[in-house]
């Protein structure tokens, strides 16, 4: 069976979408028996190793002679931006029961991207875009939302490191779209997991935890870091080739979807009623964000 150059693209993204969903996966089954220092350290450690034989065997490396130094400052700004989005995702998925309701409140991170766009960049919202922001704020909050307790005590532990995470993702995002247009998306992938590896060898030093680790938790980063770092950075950049941007868009923002299945066969958690409800609303508002802020582009 032959298939299309659009058929490609949408197959190589629903790849991409289902090996970033595992990193939620495999990061909370590593997470469950490790100090988040440790994860961190085997974690990124491999994914350096990971992102340096794709650069090495598709010889992207050549656009790292290519920077200047302006654009080496960004990256370091980026990298630490990128540190505390990060330490708050895991932090988030290590506390929280299921690592469904860290995907889903992550999906207020297009919120945060718009308006941190229009606070900076001078973007509008249009018409689709402002219900998508509503649904997609709305539905994170139903996901993280704890009833029948005090007014104090209002979200589930976690909630607030993944609403975070989400922040910084945005903030990160706006600082590479305005200072790092002549940097390839390769060397500003490889930036980022060799600061996190950085900042985890010195946390394993500062925690005094051991570099001695089980095989299990060994072998759920192994899979996690070469799902999540290698692999959806590769398909995604080939997916690419075959359909917009926003297209692929559209479909990685279903990750949560295949999170909350994932969670359910791995850790068999099955969410509350009305949580499902929440990340079903986020992500069709995500969808939204998505479809607005594509066709704000193109007018």
């Amino acid at each position: 069976m032959i298939i299309s150059d659009r058929g490609k693209g949408y197959l190589l993204t629903l790849v991409a979408t289902l090996a970033m969903s595992n990193v939620y996966i495999f990061s909370k089954a590593a997470l469950n028996d490790l100090h988040l220092a440790q994860f961190g350290f085997y974690w990124f450690g491999m994914a350096v190793v990971w992102n340096f034989i794709y650069g090495l065997f598709s010889c992207r490396y050549k656009h790292i002679w290519k920077t200047t130094t302006k654009s080496w400052i960004t990256l370091g700004i980026i990298a630490v931006l990128e540190i505390l989005a990060t330490t708050f995702m895991f932090s988030a998925i290590q506390i929280m029961e299921n690592p469904a309701f860290v995907s889903f409140i992550s999906n207020v991170s297009p919120f945060f991207v718009t308006l941190l766009g229009i606070i900076f960049l001078k973007e509008t919202f249009n018409k689709m875009e402002i219900p998508g922001i509503i649904l997609a704020l709305g539905g994170a909050f139903l996901v993280s939302y704890k009833p029948g307790t005090s007014l104090s005590d209002l979200f589930i532990p976690g909630s607030s490191y993944a609403f975070l995470s989400a922040f910084f993702v945005a903030v990160s995002m706006i600082v590479a779209k305005i200072s790092t247009r002549d940097v390839h998306p390769l060397l500003i992938s490889l930036n980022r997991v060799v600061y996190l590896f950085i900042y985890a060898f010195i946390m394993m030093l500062v925690f005094q935890q051991p570099f001695a680790i089980g095989l299990k938790p060994l072998g759920n980063m192994f899979i996690g870091s070469l799902l999540g770092p290698f692999l959806t950075a590769f398909v995604g950049y080939a997916a690419l080739k075959y359909i917009e941007a926003s297209r692929a868009s559209l479909i990685r923002s279903t990750k949560s979807i295949f999170v909350l299945i994932g969670a359910y066969f791995m850790f068999q958690q099955v969410p509350a009623l009305y949580q499902v409800i929440g990340g079903i609303i986020s992500l069709i508002g995500v969808m939204l964000l998505t479809l607005g802020r594509a066709s704000r582009h193109k007018a």
